[in-house]
């Protein structure tokens, strides 16, 4: 996958077909709007996806700076599906005040040499985000690119949304969150070495720190999937601070892998978490703990089927 970023001068000499969108943890929405470009390929065009670095929520302060989907986690997901261009534009108070008109002609039709579109109900573009499908369109008639516009999808009678997907993150409600992304919600980023405790203890972790600009669900036990050295393992993860055996209130994602056995400092981990178990908590010592992660491990046994 190309990817085209920090820069406003670039110009893709192949045709595309063009997604646009923030595409905040990529949901089912997001997909059938991407399924649309794909399909265009057929067609001898290149899948584009266009999104605006930093989105405009975040850059004018409207929304919370911590995102669903971190950039590298939106890279690799457009490339795990098949886009070929990837456009990360950047958004500034210089081009934020670019007209309707010229975003569709000099950046769509000029730069991303765009001959196909796709976007959602609620698009909006240009300065004070006064572009909208219907202009779009009726632009798209006289430059001679298609424009075609994609129905949202509901859910048990709400449209599923980035702001939705957020809500349910934040109340731990993994279930329903991973039924409205199409996977489960993700925690990507580098195995570190910790404290080396829970190998200390028999129960061996990988330790992660999370970006700071990810949104992290409530403190505590998950039973998650991991992906990592090109595999899947099941496991549990805790996602805090270890109260119990630090104050320093430094965040990590802890995740035991059942029966494994080796080395994965340095690779790259997917977390998914499937499911909530219970909150983190400060116990008595490390012998509680150690308790309380062994009945943690016999249940997620039973939770996976192992």
């Amino acid at each position: 996958m190309r990817i085209i970023s920090g820069t406003t001068q670039f110009k893709i000499e192949e045709g595309t077909a063009v997604a646009i969108g923030k595409f905040d943890g990529l949901h089912l929405g997001h997909r059938r709007l991407l399924k649309e470009i794909l399909r265009q390929k057929e067609d001898g065009l290149k899948a584009a996806v266009f999104t605006f670095d930093p989105s405009p929520e975040v850059f004018f302060g409207m929304n919370p700076s911590r995102e669903l989907s971190t950039n590298e986690e939106k890279r690799a997901l457009f490339r795990e599906i098949g886009i070929d261009i990837l456009v990360e534009f950047p958004f500034n108070r210089m081009t934020a005040a670019t007209p309707p008109e010229d975003f569709v002609v000099d950046i769509l039709c000029r730069r991303m040499n765009a001959r196909f579109v796709a976007a959602g109900t609620d698009l909006s573009f240009g300065a004070m985000g006064k572009g909208n499908f219907a202009l779009m369109s009726s632009l798209a008639r006289h430059l001679g690119f298609e424009a075609r516009k994609i129905d949202k999808i509901e859910r048990n009678g709400k449209v599923i949304s980035s702001t939705l997907i957020r809500r349910l993150v934040e109340e731990g409600n993994m279930e329903e969150a991973a039924a409205c992304l199409g996977a489960p919600y993700r925690i990507t980023g580098k195995i570190v070495h910790g404290r080396a405790l829970g190998r200390r203890i028999g129960i061996p972790t990988l330790n992660q720190l999370p970006p700071p600009d990810k949104l992290l669900p409530p403190f505590g036990v998950y039973y998650s999937e991991v992906k990592a050295d090109g595999r899947v393992y099941k496991g549990m993860t805790n996602i805090g601070t270890k109260p119990t055996v630090t104050d320093e209130h430094v965040v990590t994602v802890e995740t035991y892998l059942y029966d494994f056995e080796g080395d994965l400092y340095g690779e790259t981990a997917e977390v998914g978490l499937l499911t909530y178990r219970r909150p983190e908590k400060r116990f008595s010592g490390v012998m509680e703990l150690r308790k309380t992660m062994e009945e943690d491990i016999l249940a997620g046994k039973i939770y996976h089927g192992i």
